[in-house]
């Protein structure tokens, strides 16, 4: 599955990144924990949370995340956008919760990857 395929199933906007969506996805979290995903998280995932801040973006950087969705409608704010461009990292946002846009991306084939 790729980043584009990703936006479309789950009707997400583009904050950044719109060059990378082409980018190959293996694997998915839903988290609004930094400290789950520091621990389980690997395999060029696509991160899903509510948590709307810098450190999701230095997190994602650190764990080899290749996109971040921002769920329930959260959208990020300039600085996290201009973070999120040096890292090459695209940022989408969706309106769905985040219990609907796991079960709507592991519909469509995407499971959680390995854990450490």
């Amino acid at each position: 599955m790729t980043i584009r395929e990703v936006q479309n199933a789950l009707d997400a906007g583009v904050a950044c990144g719109e060059e990378y969506l082409e980018r190959d996805v293996h694997s998915a979290c839903g988290s609004d924990m930094m400290s789950d995903v520091l621990a389980f998280v690997k395999d060029q995932a696509v991160l899903l949370t509510g948590l709307c801040n810098a450190q999701v973006i230095r997190t994602s950087e650190m764990m080899d995340i290749i996109c971040i969705v921002f769920v329930r409608g959260k959208i990020p704010d300039e600085d996290m956008i201009n973070l999120a461009k040096e890292r090459e990292i695209p940022l989408l946002v969706t309106k769905h919760k985040m219990f609907t846009a796991c079960g709507i991306l592991y519909e469509k084939g995407l499971h959680g990857g390995q854990t450490v």
